[in-house]
């Protein structure tokens, strides 16, 4: 009788390729042996031979109604004799073919299942797609933008997504902000930020500085050292409660962003929660970010909250989001994602795939704006316009303040 696990990803495999083992060798994997994402090549790789039962066995009439099982099996099963596991411990028993036939049908739909349709109660799937084509900003600066665009003009919470690309002495100098948050991350390089209320410092690979503008703010944004300089920077809107809140900060180094690997799938928690991990920024609005990393074979799946808006930035290599029939994305793409409970990703590819996801809760509130000024109404646009020619109501240090090189 069997023995062995009943929780495994796949109960049983004959060992077929090893002749110098006997029929009943078989192989117990558990589902930390067997990562998610390689379960679908195992599976198609399973051996089906005549040779599991030996001719002692033929004797049994039990044993016979099974082998018509198992060839009626062999002949719906692809064959590659080359397909080997090793270095797992091995178990013997005499186990009837029909049961390796009956738990590897379960775990086949099991592991069909995992991070699909059925992860979610309601899963996101990609409703548009936006190619972020290279524009000048700022000084000298390239950047890609996602959303701002005639074609994408808000996401709400989300009011701008720009990739840049900056080499010295290109960049952003001075220039104000009112009644939202930037988010800046940085992919490659660095970047020298100050204001007027004498903030300083540099972000480099991997680090994040969470800038909320409130009330007012000005400051520059400028290339540290030789080469590019690549990042991305993320306006998150305020509720109107918050539009006049003090300007702050939250800042993290690479080394303090949380991140967590498994199963060829690396994510660093920007914002918000994954894998069981959370990050430590506070957002105003409620917002995930997440940077991605798949290796080629790579399976992830990722809740959002059935009410936020969402959206994939690709920054490296092509991947499948929300459903396997979907056509691959690639670098620079953006996806909007419909309404839902979760997202699932694929990496079919043979290189890295590396994207952001980010979501956040709609404000359902009016946006009215004017380059860097967001507001509720044209009158409270028109008052920040004021405020900040007349340096007065958040302003005031915009009289004698200007960035040093």
């Amino acid at each position: 009788m069997y023995d062995g696990p009943t929780d495994s990803w796949v109960t049983l495999l004959p060992f077929l390729s090893l002749p110098n083992l006997s029929p009943s060798s078989f192989v117990f994997l558990n589902e930390s042996q067997l990562p998610t994402h390689a379960l679908s090549s195992f599976l198609q790789n399973i051996l089906t031979r005549k040779s599991l039962v030996n001719e002692r066995q033929h004797k049994n009439p039990q044993t016979k109604r099974n082998i018509e099982r198992e060839r009626e099996t062999e002949r719906e099963m692809p064959i590659n004799s080359s397909f080997l596991f090793h270095s797992f411990p091995v178990k013997r028993n005499r186990v009837p073919f029909h049961c390796f036939i009956s738990n590897l049908k379960r775990s086949m739909s099991r592991s069909s299942s995992v991070g699909q349709s059925s992860s979610f109660s309601r899963p996101r799937h990609v409703v548009k797609r936006l190619l972020a084509k290279p524009q000048h900003e700022g000084e000298g600066a390239v950047v890609r933008r996602s959303i701002g665009r005639l074609e994408l003009k808000h996401l709400d919470p989300f009011l701008l997504m720009d990739e840049f690309s900056v080499s010295a002495p290109a960049g952003f100098p001075d220039h104000p902000h009112r009644g939202f948050e930037t988010v800046t991350y940085m992919l490659d390089g660095a970047f020298t930020h100050q204001d007027f209320t004498g903030h300083k410092g540099t972000i480099r690979t991997g680090d994040l500085q969470w800038m909320t503008a409130g009330r007012g703010i000005i400051h520059s944004e400028m290339p540290e050292g030789e080469g590019i300089q690549r990042g991305l920077q993320l306006w998150i809107n305020l509720t109107a409660k918050d539009k006049m809140i003090a300007p702050g900060y939250q800042e993290l180094q690479s080394e303090d962003i949380n991140r967590v690997e498994k199963d060829g799938v690396e994510v660093c928690v920007i914002a918000g929660e994954a894998m069981g991990v959370r990050s430590p920024v506070y957002t105003r609005t409620p917002t995930m970010f997440l940077d991605f990393t798949l290796r080629p074979g790579a399976h992830t799946y990722q809740h959002i909250p059935d009410s936020w808006n969402s959206f994939v930035y690709v920054l490296e290599g092509e991947g499948i989001f929300g459903n396997l029939s979907s056509s691959p994305a690639t670098a620079h793409h953006t996806l909007v994602l419909s309404t839902g409970d979760g997202l699932s990703i694929w990496n079919r590819s043979t290189k890295l795939l590396r994207f952001v996801l980010i979501g956040g809760q709609p404000l359902n509130e009016p946006v009215v704006q004017y380059g860097p000024f967001v507001m509720n109404t044209q009158a409270e646009i028109d008052q920040t316009i004021e405020d900040f020619q007349f340096c007065k109501n958040g302003f005031e240090n915009a009289t004698c303040w200007k960035s040093q090189p």
